[in-house]
């Protein structure tokens, strides 16, 4: 009984394998893994990008040259954003310190009358 047993697992094990790998026994190529959701190449990134990328798996982890160019052009954005405010609070700064010597727009004293009488 054993013997038969063992031999009908056999049997079972190699039909499942032979459904698995199927034509003859081969298994088939995957499709490698690759970055379809490009970063958009004509405009500034928006949180949505960021959110919607999602970076292929490969066997030992991310594919390392998609992870870099992603952040490699987020480091770049983030650069360039950087030195716009730098640039508008600058701006904003030199505009503020030339608003203070000026004289006021709005007058903080009564303006004399008409008549001349304050003369």
């Amino acid at each position: 009984m054993f013997w038969f047993m063992l031999i009908a697992l056999v049997a079972v094990v190699a039909a499942v394998a032979m459904a698995v790998l199927g034509d003859g026994g081969a298994l088939r190529d995957s499709e490698p893994d690759r970055l379809d959701d490009r970063l958009p190449a004509d405009r500034a990134l928006v949180r949505g990008d960021i959110d919607a990328v999602r970076l292929p798996v490969a066997v030992r982890g991310y594919r390392m040259i998609d992870v870099d160019e992603v952040l490699d052009r987020l480091g770049a954005e983030l650069a360039e954003r950087d030195a716009r405010i730098a640039d508008l609070e600058a701006s904003l700064a030199g505009a503020q310190a030339g608003a203070m010597g000026r004289p006021s727009l709005h007058k903080d004293q009564p303006e004399p009358p008409l008549d001349g009488a304050g003369e």
